[in-house]
C-alpha cells in the first residue's frame, strides 16, 4: 500500500531524510548524514506524514523512533528507495558522472596506511560522491554488510567472490642492529634455526617461513619466546630487538628505510602475498566501483614499495 502510493521522484528527498532517521536513531544525526540542515530535513519528515495520513516517527529531544507505521513503512519502502536511488545514480553514470554511496572493507593497518589516503583522492576527482570505509581484519560477508567492494592481502576465504588482483605484496625477514650485534645475520634461511624469531600467533602455521632455495620453495622451522596475532606489536617487538620478524614491507618499510630494521635474506624471499579487491557476483561492479578499483590500482603502483 505505502509503496505504490508514495513512491514519487520528486519526493525521494522526503523518503530519504525518513529512512536516514530511523537508521541514525534522531534528526540531528540523521541531518550530519545527510548534510541537510535539521530544519530541511523536519520539513521532509512531516511533509512525508502529512501525505500518508499517519505518525511516522516519535521525536524527542535526543532520540527519534519509529512508530508502529513506521516501522512497517520502512521495512517496505527501504529496498524500492534503494533501487531508485542506484538507478538515478546508474543514469547520471552514463552521463560522465559518478555519484551514490560507496560501501569499501579494507584491513585495520592497510586502511588507515594506504586506503584512506587514496580513497581521499578519489573524492576530490568526484565531488557528488560519498565514501563509506569500513576498516577490519575479519573477512567480513560483504553481501550481509552491504559492502560494495572489499580489499583482501591474500586469498579470500569466500571463493564465490570475483576478485581482481591488484599488487603482490613483499613479504622480508628483518632484524634490528641491537639484534645483529648480539647474534650476528642469517646468511641462509637454514641459519634461523639458531636465532630467536618472532612468531604470528593465530595463523595456520606460525612456525613455519616459506623460502625458495635452490630454485624451490620450501619451509623453515623458526622458533622464538615472543609471538603476537598483531602486526604492529611484532613491528614494535622486532625494533626492540627481541628476535627475527617475517612481515610485508609496506608495514615496515619506515623503519627500514630509518635504518632501524635490515632486511636479511633477500635473495630467498618466497613469492609475496597478493593484494586483491573482492566484490559479490550477485551483479555486475558499478560504474563507480570499477572507476574506484581503476583508481586504487593505479594509485597503489605509486605508494606500495
Amino acid at each position: 500500500m505505502y509503496q505504490t502510493r508514495y513512491i514519487e521522484l520528486e519526493r525521494l528527498d522526503d523518503l530519504e531524510a525518513f529512512l536516514a532517521v530511523i537508521e541514525k536513531g534522531s534528526q540531528a544525526a540523521a541531518s550530519r548524514h545527510l548534510r541537510r540542515p535539521l530544519q530541511s530535513l523536519n520539513r521532509s519528515l512531516m511533509a512525508l506524514e502529512g501525505a500518508l495520513g499517519v505518525e511516522l516517527v516519535k521525536r524527542t529531544t535526543r532520540r527519534s523512533e519509529p512508530t508502529e507505521a513506521g516501522r512497517v513503512f520502512y521495512e517496505r519502502i527501504k529496498p524500492a528507495v534503494a533501487e531508485i536511488i542506484e538507478a538515478r545514480a546508474e543514469a547520471a553514470n552514463l552521463r560522465g558522472e559518478i555519484l551514490g554511496p560507496l560501501k569499501l572493507g579494507a584491513p585495520v593497518l592497510f586502511a588507515s596506511s594506504y586506503v584512506a589516503p587514496i580513497v581521499s583522492r578519489f573524492l576530490k576527482l568526484y565531488p557528488n560522491l560519498d565514501v563509506e570505509l569500513r576498516a577490519s581484519d575479519e573477512q567480513v560477508d560483504l553481501v550481509a554488510e552491504g559492502l560494495d567492494i572489499a580489499v583482501r592481502i591474500g586469498e579470500s576465504a569466500d571463493e564465490s567472490l570475483i576478485a581482481r588482483r591488484l599488487h603482490t605484496l613483499r613479504v622480508v625477514v628483518v632484524g634490528a642492529p641491537s639484534y645483529f650485534a648480539e647474534h650476528g645475520q642469517p646468511q641462509r634461511p637454514g641459519d634461523l634455526e639458531q636465532h630467536a624469531c618472532i612468531l604470528r600467533a593465530g595463523a595456520e602455521v606460525i612456525d613455519k617461513w616459506p623460502f625458495r632455495i635452490d630454485g624451490r620453495l620450501q619451509s623453515i622451522r623458526v622458533h622464538g619466546r615472543f609471538r603476537s596475532n598483531s602486526a604492529a606489536s611484532i613491528r614494535a617487538a622486532a625494533r626492540e630487538g627481541t628476535g627475527l620478524a617475517r612481515l610485508p614491507l609496506w608495514q615496515i618499510g619506515d623503519l627500514v628505510a630509518q635504518g632501524a630494521l635490515t632486511i636479511v635474506l633477500p635473495e630467498f624471499e618466497a613469492e609475496g602475498m597478493q593484494i586483491q579487491l573482492v566484490w559479490p557476483p550477485t551483479r555486475a561492479p558499478l560504474e563507480r566501483v570499477r572507476r574506484f578499483s581503476d583508481f586504487l590500482a593505479s594509485s597503489l603502483k605509486a605508494d606500495l614499495l
